[in-house]
C-alpha cells in the first residue's frame, strides 16, 4: 500500500513529515531520507491502531470526496 507524504522542513532544520490520508501521522527526522523511514514506521503504527479500534482506513460507503477552490 502506497501513501502520499508531505515533507516539510522546519525552522529547527527537522524534516516533519505528514500523510494526508492519515490525519494526525506525524513523524520526522534530522535528514530526508531518516524522516522518510521513521514515517513508514509511523504509518505501520498508525493502521495498527486503527486496525485494533476498528477504525475503517476508507470513507464509509456513501460519502463524496471532492475538492474546492480558495482565492486567498
Amino acid at each position: 500500500m502506497k501513501f502520499k507524504i508531505v515533507i516539510d522542513k522546519d525552522e529547527d532544520g527537522w524534516y516533519v513529515v505528514t500523510v494526508p490520508a492519515l490525519p494526525g501521522c506525524v513523524s520526522q527526522g534530522k535528514t530526508e531520507k531518516e524522516a522518510k523511514k521513521n514515517i513508514t514506521e509511523a504509518i505501520e503504527l498508525h493502521l495498527s491502531a486503527l486496525a485494533r479500534d476498528g477504525i475503517p482506513l476508507y470513507n464509509p460507503e456513501g460519502a463524496k470526496e471532492t475538492f474546492v477552490a480558495v482565492n486567498i
